[in-house]
């Protein structure tokens, strides 16, 4: 799987991609899962314009035995569903087409995989962005099996100024002093090594910035922010000077082999 991330680099390289959709990001999801540890499968669906060319489009999926009514079912998601949340306000995910036809044929590989699939299946293609095109494709696949869900996301917004004189740096070295008291503050529900290995990945590329407020005695507020082609997107903090508010929405395909 690796492999196939470095390949559809170039498909994902616009600034409309979000951090969560892209290669680091996605290798480290390869090691990320929940505690007890599932076994967990990847697999890539690629549409390919020349065998030795670049990959025009791609599915990049991971596969679980999960337990539905006491029996067993694979769940299908998009690779990094599950893991580590990102940056929240914008879709985190992405199936990237160069072209319709492209979707079209994207759309149809995915639904083979299915059809492959041993005994029942759950399909949960979730935050992708509002009209993606694949997603169109494979829910006209899917048929009455397949359902559309929206919702609109809610975004971190940075007011860090507000609260007093803000330290900001990209500084690797830097982000290991506050990164212990940062991750106290990490999102609901994700692993302190899995968040940590994310903001040093990103940190060493210089794409992460750590932003503290300090107080008396320590850091009174902070906050990590992904820099994307120039577009901040706050990732997550503590303290005042952090709000929310409405982000961008963002559709999800879900289906199950009952209803093929």
């Amino acid at each position: 799987m690796v492999r196939e991330i470095r390949a559809v680099a170039p498909l994902l390289a616009g600034p409309g991609t979000p951090t969560t959709a892209r290669g680091p990001w996605l290798a480290a999801a390869l090691h990320a899962a929940p505690a007890p540890v599932p076994r967990v499968r990847h697999r890539a669906v690629v549409v390919e314009a020349h065998r030795q060319g670049r990959p025009a489009g791609a599915a990049l999926l991971s596969s679980r035995t999960v337990l539905r009514g006491g029996r067993r079912v694979t769940l299908v998601r998009l690779l990094g569903d599950g893991g580590p949340p990102g940056p929240p306000g914008a879709a985190p995910r992405r199936m990237p087409a160069a072209d319709p036809a492209v979707a079209a044929q994207l759309a149809d590989g995915v639904a083979d995989l299915l059809a492959r699939t041993r005994g029942p299946w759950e399909l949960s293609l979730t935050g992708l962005p509002m009209g993606d095109p694949v997603l169109a494709a494979l829910g006209a696949r899917l048929g009455t099996g397949a359902s559309f869900r929206t919702a609109r996301s809610r975004a971190l917004v940075d007011a860090l100024d507000e609260v007093g004189p803000v330290q900001r740096s990209t500084d690797p070295a830097g982000l290991e002093r506050w990164l212990p008291v940062l991750l106290a503050h990490r999102p609901a529900g994700s692993r302190r090594a899995d968040v940590r290995a994310l903001a040093r990945v990103h940190a060493a590329a210089g794409v992460l910035e750590h932003a503290v407020v300090l107080g008396d005695d320590g850091a009174r507020a902070g906050l990590l922010t992904l820099l994307d082609s120039g577009v901040r997107r706050p990732w997550f903090g503590f303290g005042p000077g952090l709000r929310d508010a409405p982000g961008q929405p963002w559709v999800s395909l879900v289906a199950d082999s009952r209803g093929r």
